[in-house]
């Protein structure tokens, strides 16, 4: 799909404003709400709009602690992998799961929980349980000057 200027500030204003209303988005990016909402609804339907969520501030619930985690397997085999994902996968502290290359670790796991405590339970009663991992390296965030969701359009 060729993106022309409307598209790009339509996905540009969702991105941070995914609540707006079509006549609220229409007035920002000057297009009528009619064409508008028809080029919303292409992005949709063409699968650059992939859905919509809302963010929820983590310290508010108590997670306080970020982390990175460079995981290390003992096979590089598709199944070995395939395992570790969909075991990954149903963690509800993992809030991401990277394949990587041009490091010893073969994934990379962006991993989120209240505190040490719950680190190292997460770390001993589920992440080093899950068969073929054979290495763990752990980094937790100082802080997070940049941390954003929007993608350059």
């Amino acid at each position: 799909m060729q993106l022309d200027r409307y598209d790009r500030l339509i996905l540009e204003t969702i991105q941070k404003h995914g609540r707006i209303s079509n006549q609220e988005l229409a007035e920002a990016i000057n297009l009528s709400p009619s064409p508008c909402l028809r080029r919303v609804r292409q992005l949709e339907e063409s699968g650059l709009i992939d859905g919509y969520v809302g963010l929820v501030n983590a310290r508010k619930l108590g997670l306080t602690l970020l982390s990175f985690i460079q995981i290390s397997m003992d096979k590089h085999t598709p199944e070995r992998f395939a395992l570790f994902e969909n075991t990954v996968a149903d963690f509800p502290e993992v809030l991401e799961c990277h394949l990587i290359t041009g490091q010893s670790a073969d994934y990379l796991l962006k991993v989120i929980v209240r505190d040490m405590d719950d680190f190292q339970q997460f770390l001993l009663n589920k992440l080093t349980r899950i068969e073929g991992v054979s290495g763990v390296h752990s980094s937790f965030v100082l802080k997070s000057p940049v941390n954003s969701t929007a993608l350059p359009v």
